[in-house]
């Protein structure tokens, strides 16, 4: 079976915050997406920032976080922002 940590981009940690909110496989994390992912760890640990869903991202798609296409890096951003607005309103 494979591991988190054998996709590109996860590491020890975020291996750890992905199996604390209930991801605990790469199929888990590819069925569930980036986005719906980094949501989960971003409502147990709020200080995540806006790099570990460009790596969840790069992760699902299998590239390097930083190669990912500006398009995808815009997409991410706005949702990271709107979870920002969110948590303000709150």
């Amino acid at each position: 079976m494979a591991e988190l940590t054998d996709m590109v981009n996860i590491g020890r940690e975020m291996a750890r915050k992905l199996a604390s909110v209930g991801v605990d496989s790469p199929e888990k994390l590819v069925e569930l997406g980036s986005k719906h992912a980094f949501f989960r760890i971003k409502e147990r640990y709020p200080q995540v920032c806006l790099v570990h869903l460009y790596a969840l991202e790069g992760a699902v798609e299998g590239i390097a976080f930083n190669a990912l296409p500006d398009e995808k890096k815009r997409d991410l951003k706005e949702f990271s922002d709107c979870l920002k607005t969110a948590d303000t309103k709150k």
